[in-house]
This record gives C-alpha cells, structure tokens and sequence, in this order.
C-alpha cells in the first residue's frame, strides 16, 4: 500500500519516487566543524556543486535523493529545499544522531545525566518527523543511526532504542550507519527488539564484509541491507573495494535476497570545515552517477537481470518506505 513520504517540499506519494539512491550527502561536517573559522563556507559554491549533482542522477533515471546527514553533522534542511526547488530531484532529510565517537555525544550526554534521553531523542525526531525541524517546516522523512566499530556503546544503544520509538510514532524507515560493516545484525536486533518493524530497517555500509553468512544472518531478521559506499575503491574508511562489494552483491543475489538489498554512494558533495581531496585511484568513481554509469553494467554482465535492478534500485527503496 502506497505511503506519504515526507521530502523537504512536502509529501509525495510512495508509488512516485521512483528511482531513488538512500544513502548520499549534499553537505557533511564532522562534529566540531564549526570550530574551524579559517575555512569559509560558500553556501553559493554548494548550492552549484549540489544542483550539477542533481542534474547529473536525473539524466541516469534518478527520482529520489535520500540526504543521510543526522542532526550532529551539519545538515541543513533549508538549502536541500533550494536544491530540491531548483533540480525538481525529490530530497528526503533524515533526523537522528551519529555514532559515539564521532558525532554529537558530548552535549547529549551532557543532559543525559539530567534527564531522560531516551525520551529526549525520541521527542526530538518524532517532532521533527510530524511537525518539522524548528522553524522551517521541512520534516524529516528517515531517521538515521549510527553505531562504532565491533561494538554498540551504550549511548549509540540510546539512540537506536529513541529511534525504534519514533519509528512507531511516525512510521519512518530507519537508516544505519556500521563502522567497517560490523555490527549490523546487532543492530537489526535491538531496533527490532526495541520495536522498530523490520521491513522499515535498512542496515548501512553493509559492503564493509564480504561475509556471506554475516549477511544472511542480517537479512533473516526481514531488514535491507545497503551496499551504499560505491566508488570508493580502496579500504578508506573501512568501505571495501568495489570488486569485493559486487562479488558480496552477487552473492546475495544468487541466495534469493535481491528484494533486501539497496544500492547507494554515500558520497559527499561539499565537507564543511575544509575540503577533502582524495586520489583518484581511491575515489575517482566516487560520484552519484557510478552505480548508473559503472556498477550496474557490471552486475548485468554478471547476470543479474533487468528485472533485478528494477526491483533494487525502485522497488525496494519504495518497500522501505511503506513497510
């Protein structure tokens, strides 16, 4: 049954979006970006490098653009809208936190030890699930979470446990982050635990692990798993090769998993607090077009049918949304 989906210029109906990549950024910042004022921020700059970005996935096919940047890391749900507004690209904007170490913990636990935060956070994004993020009426369309690596600390348990309650209340998918790809069954089971609807969960960066087995494991709980760092084509931050993660994909898909599993980037079109170079040899594909341009291709000389990629790359995201 179709659903509404919230985009940052209002709802659109589960059976329009079409073609959609779950997992991108237009902006990111680590948390303490700010505190760099050497580095200007040219919102003018980012806006032209999102609209070509934008342009470029509508000429492969694209619909949907899901922005996976939680609260804690630079999101910024006003210049989406803009992007969106210009491109005609639907933009979904997540609420939510990043992992422990990396994202917004200090001032969280900070009140954590005043207050309950469990029903701060799920306060927090189901207000902005159902009313909107402050004042600038744009709600938020996906919740996402992040957890460690090789581990869950209790304040990342916190958070998914909010994030399971305000899924309930709002009936959102939920989107993870995994550090390496570890973690993610672990993180099906407390969502699920917690109350989250599995058909709702889509475990991140699952390309992190070629293993077999952890996957099926993951996968027999009902959640998706997203192959979402394509284009990065070395170990940097624990993403994989993409030969690994087409072989990985293959694989599920000779299991009988193609209606679980989700393709995506994960790329960041602009890094706030100072520009990222990478080589060309570890990210050169790693563009929002690559899984159009490159990775498809590959997966239909493998064998995967037409069909498949139909159901990956539009019927899937649509099932996530409606669950």
């Amino acid at each position: 049954m179709a659903r509404m989906v919230n985009t940052v210029t209002g709802s659109v109906s589960s059976d329009e979006i079409g073609v959609t990549l779950m997992h991108e950024h237009i902006v990111y910042g680590y948390a303490g970006y700010a505190a760099n004022t050497v580095e200007v921020y040219d919102r003018d700059e980012v806006f032209d490098v999102a609209i070509k970005a934008m342009t470029d996935i509508k000429e492969c096919g694209v619909t949907t653009y899901v922005d996976a940047t939680p609260n804690d890391s630079g999101r910024d749900p006003v210049l989406y809208r803009e992007v969106s507004q210009k491109s005609g690209v639907n933009i979904v904007c997540s609420t939510g936190l990043y992992n422990e170490a990396q994202g917004g913990s200090p001032y969280f636990k900070f009140w954590a030890g005043l207050r309950d935060l469990i029903e701060i956070l799920e306060t927090l994004f189901t207000t902005e699930i159902n009313e909107g993020i402050g004042a600038t009426g744009i709600k938020a369309g996906v919740i996402k979470v992040a957890s460690g690596l090789n581990a869950i600390t209790d304040y990342e348990k916190m958070v998914f446990v909010s994030a399971a309650r305000s899924q309930v209340n709002t009936g959102v998918p939920i989107i993870t982050h995994t550090e390496g790809g570890t973690m993610g069954d672990e993180q099906a089971e407390l969502l699920i635990s917690s109350g989250a609807n599995p058909g709702q969960i889509m475990i991140g960066h699952s390309g992190g692990s070629a293993d077999l087995k952890y996957h099926q494991r993951t996968l027999e709980k009902g959640v998706f798993l997203a192959f979402d760092r394509l284009g990065l084509n070395a170990d940097l931050w624990s993403a994989g090769p993409d030969n690994l993660r087409i072989s990985t994909i293959l694989g599920l898909i000779q299991m009988g998993y193609t209606d679980q599993i989700i393709l995506s980037h994960d790329v960041v079109l602009n890094w706030l607090g100072g520009k990222l170079e990478l080589s060309e040899d570890i990210a050169g594909n790693w563009y929002p077009t690559h899984l159009f341009k490159n990775i498809i291709p590959a997966l239909i000389k493998a064998g995967v049918t037409e069909e498949q990629i139909h159901t990956i790359t539009v019927k899937n995201p649509k099932r996530l949304f409606e669950g």
